[in-house]
């Protein structure tokens, strides 16, 4: 019997009122979509406020990403909806302040330091395969809410060398969740262009959220300079960070910068991990011979005290891994504007214009990938897809704004993957096939459901041990 197609949302009707659009993106930005953004390399949306260009084709993408970013930088629109938590982070700056906060930033993340911070990330993987086989009955399980805790405790035993099982660790994870459900990423300034003085309308409960994790990471940050000043700090990212001067003008970053910093640490390098491990493990469950594919190359690859050098050869996790980030990438859709007047496709593109990039549409665009619904991860191992992927592949962004923790990514999830399937089994739950929707990131509706099971030495294929 064929296997299904990976879920996919329902696309909106072509055309709509600017009413109807605005609640269905509220609801979820992609089912608020029409379907010919699959096959068009550009198209145009009018509002009274402003106009919006969404671009899918990979010249014009270089363009505003790659060749001129300075042109197109982040629009102010998304991040009304981010500020009461991200402050002033590097996620939402544009211009010099980017700039500076960049080169501050990336010593941390460059060089030897995966080598460095890859122990805890072991120590993570271990401590999540422990918590999942204490529920590895055969019962559902919610796996969005394993991977969240896994990739939250990655982030605090390699930012703060702390598991997540500290106090203050875990407030922050919980509270994360909740400020995800209580703040959509459509609000009024995101469509009615207002004064800095005018209120933002954010919900009570999201304020509130925001606040109290800020509080906590404030916290963290406080205690974190006093070891630094009394020579006791630990050496992770944070103090790598917090220790480093921007070579330009000799500054450091103070409490509250870094308090910015380290929310968008959690939230992008947490979400991003936390969902495409849920969706690569819901896509095992979905095609069992590549679940035991991964399995089997775990067992011969893993011990259970890894090396660094063992990540390279985690070659079918890493092809799964890059395959789930085509089909759902973390953050579906990225927003610059222009800055200036622009003639994109013989079309003018006004000053002020919101260029949107997404990275779900352009990872399924039906004129670049062949059978772009389909779970493949052995394209990557094949020139057309690997063509393919340096055209239209861009789940970290690209160009001067790609993520800076795209490389940590792509070696967290690849061993906590094959860490938990190296020992269970993942299952669909009848009835309870998840629904992708967007609000920050790319989840599922009701969570991703699975039955999980131990693994026996039995239990992966001939066919998956011949492979």
């Amino acid at each position: 019997m064929t296997a299904p197609k990976p879920p996919k949302p329902p696309s909106r009707a072509d055309r709509v009122s600017l009413w109807r659009y605005m609640k269905l993106f509220r609801a979820d930005i992609l089912s608020a979509q029409p379907a010919r953004l699959y096959h068009a390399w550009m198209a145009e949306f009018r509002t009274p406020f402003f106009r919006s260009f969404m671009i899918n084709q990979p010249e014009l993408i270089d363009t505003v990403l790659r060749a001129r970013p300075r042109d197109f930088p982040k629009s102010d629109r998304i991040g009304e909806g981010l500020r009461p938590l991200l402050g002033n982070s590097v996620f939402l700056t544009n211009g010099d302040t980017w700039e500076r906060q960049r080169r501050i930033i990336d010593p941390a993340f460059e060089g030897g330091r995966l080598r460095e911070t890859f122990p805890a990330m072991v120590a993570a993987s271990d401590a999540c395969a422990a918590r999942l086989g204490a529920r590895a009955d055969g019962g559902p399980v919610e796996i969005e809410e394993i991977t969240s805790h896994a990739a939250a405790d990655v982030i605090f035993r390699t930012l703060f060398s702390i598991p997540i099982d500290n106090h203050i660790a875990q407030e922050v994870f919980h509270l994360f969740r909740d400020y995800q459900r209580t703040q959509p990423i459509l609000n009024l300034a995101a469509f009615v262009p207002l004064p800095r003085w005018m209120p933002r309308l954010h919900r009570r409960r999201t304020r509130q959220t925001a606040r109290r994790i800020r509080d906590l990471i404030t916290r963290l940050t406080t205690e974190r300079m006093t070891q630094i000043a009394a020579g006791t700090a630990p050496d992770d990212l944070a103090t790598k960070i917090m220790t480093t001067t921007d070579p330009q003008t000799g500054a450091r970053f103070d409490t509250a910068e870094m308090v910015d910093q380290v929310a968008i640490f959690f939230l992008a390098g947490h979400e991003t991990s936390a969902s495409a491990l849920a969706w690569a493990l819901y896509l095992l469950a979905l095609y069992p011979d590549w679940q035991d594919k991964v399995a089997q190359e775990a067992r011969t690859v893993l011990s259970d005290s890894p090396d660094f050098a063992d990540v390279s050869r985690l070659r079918v996790a890493r092809d799964v891994f890059r395959e789930t980030l085509r089909l759902y990438p973390p953050v579906p859709m990225m927003v610059r504007e222009a800055t200036c007047p622009e003639t994109f496709r013989d079309r003018a593109v006004p000053t002020g214009s919101q260029i949107v990039i997404s990275p779900w549409h352009l990872h399924r665009h039906d004129r670049i990938w062949p059978d772009p619904d389909d779970f493949a991860p052995d394209r990557w191992q094949t020139d057309a897809g690997r063509a393919c992927a340096r055209d239209a592949y861009i789940p970290f962004s690209a160009g001067s704004r790609v993520c800076t923790g795209a490389g940590f990514a792509m070696v967290e999830g690849p061993l906590i993957l094959a860490r938990l399937l190296r020992d269970f089994k993942v299952s669909r739950v009848a009835g309870r096939d998840p629904v992708p929707v967007a609000h920050l990131t790319v989840r599922a509706r009701d969570g991703i459901w699975l039955a999980v099971t131990r693994r026996g030495p039995e239990t992966v294929s001939t066919a998956a041990r011949g492979a």
